[in-house]
């Protein structure tokens, strides 16, 4: 660009001295010769073939590593400029990349890609840029380019879980898995007695056979139904840090069917809002917690109000046995609370339910915040009338025999899994 400009700096000379007028011609045309011969020897980006290598199953708010891998078919070698289209929202750290191929040869290029909504998405075009041999011109191509990708609720929590479990640090992700063996009702196996062991756990038989004091080890009954309700109406479409209340609570489900499943239990997941979305098992063992991420990873909230009449009717019929029965929920106002409560007590003559509210923490903040002004103290006093008129509510559907938590988002995993294995160690199953 600098060539032409200073070409056409010499024809504009040429209106004071008419002798430059012959000089900038020539300058013009040998530059618009050089300009025809450069892209005559540059090969246009048919000659290249990029193939975008990514995984087909990602996870919510996790990073994956997306390789656009380009193979040059022409005789000279390119420096490319990558900007590829990832699914939408997502967050992508390393683009445009830069990548130089060689001749005949191919060449990666790889950045990051952090997806941030769950369900069925794909990679539908790149942009690409490389300058001519000669660098008069830069070629661009947008390219059609569709990869189909799954996105899954965040299932390497669970790889995560599994390594803070090795190294014995749960508790600083809030979990108290101490009750998981030791605490149950259910023989496991003899063991060499602990000093922190209880005089009642010895097994005297044993330790007469031994000569050595020798322990009993229990763990939680297994073989026990635990069934996820989970809510897909329309109060599950508030975000917390950008992630919605329906994705806390699926990635909540994930976490205690792996551990229940772990334990020997058997999981169900019933998700509804105004109709019932998905029903999925009940499944068994370890390794089913794929299954179960793979029928509900493209649940999505709705814009309708939920019906837990319809929810509970459904799973009296589907569920003859006695269950854990969790629900997670959002409740907006006391009437939604209310709604709950009329069915939540035909639930409990047969099974327990434990109901997980999600708190509102716009709400809590604004009852709690100094008030310096007589509209601040209003805001302050209306929100606690709110959340005082929730927690009547409260009170009632535990005194119907309703188990009832509130969590904030970031802490609903830990708490549903604390909850869990509290009913399992108390035998309230």
């Amino acid at each position: 660009m600098g060539l032409f400009g200073l070409a056409g700096l010499v024809l504009l000379a040429s209106l004071w001295v008419p002798e430059a007028l012959g000089v900038g011609l020539a300058a013009n045309l040998l530059l618009l010769g050089l300009a025809a011969l450069d892209r005559l020897l540059t090969p246009g980006p048919g000659r290249l073939e990029i193939v975008r290598v990514v995984a087909d199953v990602m996870s919510v708010g996790a990073s994956h590593p997306v390789v656009l891998r380009v193979a040059n078919r022409s005789s000279v070698g390119l420096t490319l400029e990558l900007a590829d289209v990832p699914p939408q929202p997502s967050v992508a750290m390393g683009l445009p990349v830069k990548v130089r191929v060689e001749a005949g040869r191919t060449a990666d290029a790889t950045y990051r890609l952090t997806p941030q909504r769950r369900g069925r998405s794909d990679f539908p075009s790149l942009h690409l840029r490389y300058p001519s041999r000669l660098g008069l011109w830069s070629l661009a191509e947008q390219r059609p380019l569709v990869t189909p990708v799954r996105i899954y609720p965040d299932i390497k929590a669970v790889a995560r879980f599994e390594l803070l479990a090795r190294r014995n640090r749960l508790a600083e992700e809030g979990y108290k898995l101490w009750r998981l063996r030791g605490e149950g009702g259910e023989f496991d196996r003899l063991r060499e007695y602990r000093r922190e062991d209880e005089l009642r756990k010895v097994d005297w038989k044993a330790t007469a056979k031994h000569d050595r004091l020798i322990s009993r080890d229990y763990v939680v009954e297994r073989n026990q139904n635990v069934l996820f309700l989970l809510d897909c109406g329309r109060s599950m479409l508030n975000e917390t840090d950008g992630i919605s209340h329906l994705d806390t609570g699926l990635n909540a489900a994930v976490m205690l069917a792996y551990i229940a499943l772990s334990q020997g239990d058997n999981v169900s997941l019933l998700a509804f809002s105004n109709r019932v979305e998905r029903m999925v098992g009940p499944v068994r063992g370890k390794l089913a917690v794929r299954s179960l991420i793979r029928a509900v990873y493209d649940l999505e909230p709705r814009y309708e109000a939920s019906d837990y009449g319809l929810a509970i009717e459904e799973v009296l019929r589907r569920q003859r046995k006695r269950a854990l029965v969790v629900l997670m929920t959002h409740a907006l106002d006391e009437q939604h609370l209310i709604s709950i409560g009329e069915y939540a007590r035909i639930l409990t003559s047969n099974n327990l339910l434990l109901c997980v509210l999600l708190k509102d923490e716009a709400l809590t903040r604004l009852a709690t915040a100094p008030a310096h002004t007589d509209l601040q103290a209003f805001h302050a006093a209306a929100a606690a009338e709110i959340l005082a008129a929730q927690g009547r509510m409260v009170r009632q559907l535990e005194r119907a025999g309703v188990l009832v938590v509130e969590t904030l988002p970031n802490d609903m995993a830990a708490v549903m899994v604390n909850q869990y294995l509290d009913i399992k160690a108390r035998h309230r199953l």
